[in-house]
């Protein structure tokens, strides 16, 4: 298995309150990127969001390949999303990145 630092962005389309947002973060923090030497190195931030209501999350997620990994970072963020009252309507997905690769040899 090889550990992906993966980024999926989306856009808040009603914003976001500070409490929907930290438990989103609450919720996705056991893939916070920190635990990876990219993501200590990196300074990457577990979410991210701009003036213009737009964000960026950062997973750290073990998986076989990188579409894998994409897969499942998506699956997570949705799921927190989700979890957090945020409806995909609400906070729409684009396509997840890799970011990084720590790779065990």
């Amino acid at each position: 298995m090889t550990t992906y630092v993966i980024t999926v962005p989306g856009t808040f389309v009603h914003g976001v309150s500070d409490a929907s947002r930290a438990d989103v973060e609450r919720r996705l923090r056991p893939q916070d990127p920190q635990n990876t030497d990219l993501g200590e190195t990196e300074e990457l931030s577990l979410l991210t969001v701009d003036e213009g209501n737009r964000f960026s999350v950062r997973l750290e997620v073990e998986a076989a390949d990188r579409r894998s990994a994409e897969a499942e970072a998506v699956r997570l963020v949705s799921g927190a999303l989700q979890d957090s009252g945020l409806s995909a309507d609400d906070a729409p997905l684009g396509p997840a990145a890799v970011t990084g690769i720590d790779r065990e040899f």
